[in-house]
């Protein structure tokens, strides 16, 4: 009789070991799952760079976070089933029918506060240490329940399609670029970035989505020169313009045929004051097309980052904007594209240099129409759509459907619209007010 009750006690006692085993075994499925998930790959990259052998290995088993996440879960949910199953069986024994009640009250409390909770609140406070650490047990789980894994993938994959649901397998849930971004607006909404910092990560991570027809100068705008005009007269309009680069036409300001950079002009006509001749024989054989350069025309639908690696690669800061006919749209400078990570670069030959966006009294704006929507929502942190059109005047219209007069109001997106000047069939001057 005492060596069968020694038998159930020994039973009982193994049985409550193998529990607690298991609830250490949640708990580690538990933490890994989300120290591997909140690290951050760029912290692990440096740290696998600087030798940190655990963070190579977590590097590479986040590579697929759809198999890691598939097996830790089927693990921890392995674990969690058989220790509530034990713990029925333990409780059931020591007090009969009402044990499955009482097992499962205290397995709840045990597995949510010690195999969930506990491990993952230690688990977030230093997620890339807790997943270096967690990285070489993990891996030998993920590799033994891969086929699980990928049998799973594959029945869910199907039902889903059953439903009408495509997924791609080589898909992540979040792109790099739209976590950074996520990242830098969450931590300006706090505090701790800076909206000027925002704007010019934010800037640069929108190059490859915005195309150069979209902050082109437009060619109602472009500074030309006429290469039938007096030389005097084209060195005196390099002279008082704010450019040092002008297009070169002949006859229809549609026939460009050159650029001419200032500091070539000013070369050659340094060499004309320097000859025997009087000053103004020499003018009459100067040309201006002998020291223009060839123009470099690129479509408007070219992408703003592949724009600047062709200005970098070409040694060339300046490009005229065609459409698909190769019609004259605009022109694009090096300068442009940076503005639209660093914001408005002026100096003391600009003459535009004072703000497109003033405040007044009553809390409204003074806005130039030719102002970019997306400078204006940089300049205000206001959301108005640049799907349809790149200014704000032509927002103005394309909600309209018209080209208003001076005195016209509109509402729309949350905002009310007057329209206060207007040079022929353009709008110069808007006032806003946020409603």
């Amino acid at each position: 009789m005492e060596a069968q009750t020694a038998a159930v006690d020994t039973a009982l006692w193994i049985t409550a070991g193998a529990i607690l085993g298991l609830i250490l075994l949640s708990a580690f499925f538990s933490g890994s799952e989300t120290a591997l998930t909140a690290a951050s790959r760029g912290k692990l990259r440096a740290a696998a760079d600087r030798g940190a052998s655990g963070a190579e290995r977590a590097l590479k088993i986040t590579e697929d976070n759809e198999r890691l996440i598939g097996s830790v879960l089927l693990g921890n949910n392995m674990v969690n089933i058989l220790a509530t199953s034990l713990a029925t069986a333990l409780f059931t024994r020591l007090f009969g029918d009402s044990g499955v009640a009482l097992a499962t009250l205290v397995m709840t409390v045990i597995v949510l506060v010690f195999a969930e909770v506990l491990p993952k609140t230690y688990a977030i406070t230093n997620p890339e240490t807790a997943a270096a650490r967690v990285a070489a047990p993990i891996a030998v789980i993920v590799r033994l329940f891969s086929p699980v894994v990928s049998a799973v993938r594959l029945l869910v994959r199907g039902v889903l399609r059953i439903f009408g649901v495509r997924t791609d397998p080589d898909s992540h849930i979040l792109a790099v670029r739209e976590e950074i971004a996520g990242a830098i607006q969450l931590g300006h909404s706090e505090g701790v970035v800076e909206k000027e910092d925002r704007d010019r990560i934010l800037g640069a991570l929108d190059l490859g989505d915005r195309t150069v027809e979209e902050i082109m100068l437009h060619r109602s705008n472009i500074e030309m020169i006429d290469a039938e005009t007096p030389p005097q007269d084209i060195l005196q309009q390099c002279l008082e313009s704010p450019h040092t680069r002008l297009p070169v036409y002949r006859g229809d300001p549609e026939n460009i045929i050159g650029v001419v950079h200032a500091k070539d002009l000013l070369r050659a006509m340094y060499r004309l004051t320097t000859g025997e001749e009087p000053l103004s024989e020499s003018f009459k054989g100067f040309t201006v097309t002998d020291v223009m350069m060839k123009p470099y025309f690129i479509p408007d639908t070219t992408w703003l980052d592949d724009q600047m690696r062709q200005f970098l690669r070409r040694r060339t800061h300046f490009a005229l904007v065609v459409d698909e006919y190769g019609s004259l749209k605009g022109l694009i400078t090096l300068e442009d594209i940076l503005e639209e990570i660093v914001g408005e670069i002026t100096d003391e030959f600009d003459p535009h240099a004072e703000h497109q966006i003033t405040r007044i009294d009553d809390g409204a704006l003074l806005v130039d129409g030719a102002m970019t929507i997306r400078d204006f929502n940089r300049a205000t942190d206001f959301t108005l759509p640049d799907d349809e059109a790149n200014t704000v005047a032509g927002l103005v219209i394309y909600e309209s459907q018209m080209i208003p007069v001076v005195g016209q109001v509109f509402s729309f997106h949350g905002f009310r619209f007057e329209v206060l000047a207007r040079e022929n069939n353009r709008i110069t001057q808007l006032k806003i007010l946020p409603l």
